[in-house]
């Protein structure tokens, strides 16, 4: 068979670009090595993440604050098992929704492993040994990333696990220690704390959330804090050994001591690696950089020029959304049109409770490049619907250029600020300035408020509420 366009892998990214081109009169195929499409982000990622926080919420506010609201709810329990079934389901709907998608666009699919056995030639290796070749004109790669680890650590994928199994772990955890504190780290360090779990993070930076701005840091640490989840930052973890249905933990502090840390679990959340293994890209010619990623230009083009690249297995932040983007970027390249992308203006999320959501330049960022900026702050405790809901905690905090009033970057913690982000994004993306957000009018009472209370705090210093 013979393509205008053959796709390797699903995900987010994958599934994206196949529907696209499909749009645009290209006729395409879509290869899996699993036999579920939507790749890591539907399958163990994204989804099946949010589906464990929301359970574990509900869970929260009924033993937490259902009694402030006049609920009463004797020894709320949770049925673990449920809610992992229930996390299961979702996923199968929402993996079983691409699918649809696929066949809805005349998408061909292979199940199989995909690797080059030319430029334009791919051969699909399936599981019961099998395979066939298939020819395409262009090629998008599209095969995500890994969990990591570090050089010492082994993953035995029972009690030394990474987030895949995190995701469908038997029983609640008495003592998880999570090494890394970042997005996938403190998810689901929430999930399992919120659950009854003693939860520890140690982390190699000095604060959590290392590449976001510091206020954001300082107040997700305080928050997360005040729901029980211990913080051990500027941590270098040296160990981590298994004995018998306990983890062992050794890390050395900021003060060079040695410090140990015993549990039942540990997750290792330090990230995640490019995947390439098994796709042959040494067949194609299709290079690759030092840190494992294939090497594109600003058109997701590789070295090979009808291969291309997109999401994780590429530079820039690993993010189903990002991923999203650059497929239909080089869909609607490939079908000669003129697709842009600011890479500035990706939303970073993360769906603790309260929410982080960011967009733009962090503070710091401005200072190391000696933008004369103004910063405008706002708590989310100063909000009508804040109080009414009793999600105080958290704020938001606007940075314009100083001279201009343009919005450089948007930060918040707060509810529902995964939401309330894209608001900023689509003003950047127009190149609104503090004042334009400022002047227009928000309903009452919303958390969105907040974005128009801080915005006029950096314009004019006067927020209305404050």
């Amino acid at each position: 068979m013979k393509y205008d366009i053959i796709v390797i892998g699903s995900g987010p990214g994958g599934y994206i670009a196949a529907v696209r081109a499909s749009q645009l009169g290209k006729k395409v195929a879509i290869i899996e090595k699993y036999s579920t499409l939507g790749g890591t982000c539907l399958n163990v990622g994204c989804i099946p993440s949010k589906a464990l926080l929301d359970s574990s919420h509900h869970y929260y506010d009924a033993v937490h604050h259902f009694e402030e609201h006049g609920i009463s709810v004797e020894n709320p329990k949770f049925d673990f098992s449920k809610m992992i079934d229930r996390k299961a389901k979702v996923v199968e709907q929402t993996t079983g929704g691409i699918k649809f998608l696929m066949d809805k666009n005349n998408i061909d699919v292979y199940e199989g492993l995909g690797s080059f056995e030319n430029a334009t030639h791919v051969k699909i290796t399936k599981n019961d040994g099998s395979s066939e070749v298939i020819e395409g004109t262009n090629i998008i790669i599209a095969t995500g990333s890994k969990p990591s680890t570090l050089p010492f650590i082994s993953i035995d994928k029972e009690r030394i696990i990474t987030s895949t199994e995190a995701l469908k772990l038997k029983e609640v955890p008495k003592h998880l220690i999570v090494i890394g504190g970042g997005v996938i780290g403190l998810e689901l360090g929430s999930v399992y704390k919120r659950l009854g779990a003693d939860v520890s993070v140690v982390e190699y930076a000095p604060t959590i959330t290392p590449t976001m701005d510091k206020d954001v840091s300082k107040e997700l640490t305080k928050v997360l804090k005040k729901q029980g989840v211990k913080f051990n930052v500027s941590h270098g973890v040296t160990a981590v050994e298994r004995k018998g249905d306990e983890v062992v933990v050794t890390a050395t502090n900021k003060k060079g001591e040695e410090v140990t840390f015993t549990g039942d679990y540990c997750l290792v959340a330090v990230g995640r690696r490019p995947y390439t293994d098994g796709l042959g890209l040494e067949n194609a010619g299709v290079k690759v950089t030092e840190r494992g990623q294939i090497d594109v230009n600003d058109h997701l083009q590789t070295n090979v020029s009808n291969i291309y690249a997109i999401g994780d297995v590429v530079r820039g932040a690993m993010l189903a959304h990002k991923a999203e983007e650059e497929g239909v970027v080089v869909a609607e390249y490939l079908a000669g049109e003129k697709p842009h992308i600011d890479y500035n203006l990706i939303p970073g999320i993360i769906y603790t409770w309260p929410e982080v959501a960011a967009v733009g330049k962090t503070e710091q960022e401005l200072k190391d490049s000696n933008v004369d900026y103004k910063s405008g702050k706002f708590s989310m405790r100063a909000l009508g619907r804040s109080r009414a809901s009793g999600d105080i905690d958290g704020f938001v905090k606007v940075l314009a250029d100083k001279n201009t009033d343009e919005i450089l970057g948007v930060h918040m913690v707060g509810a529902r600020v995964a939401d309330l982000i894209m608001e900023m994004a689509v003003a950047m993306e127009f190149r609104a300035s503090a004042e334009d957000i400022a002047r227009i009018c928000h309903g009452h009472p919303t958390y969105s408020e907040a974005v128009k209370e801080a915005a006029k705090a950096a314009w004019d210093g006067k927020p209305l509420n404050a």
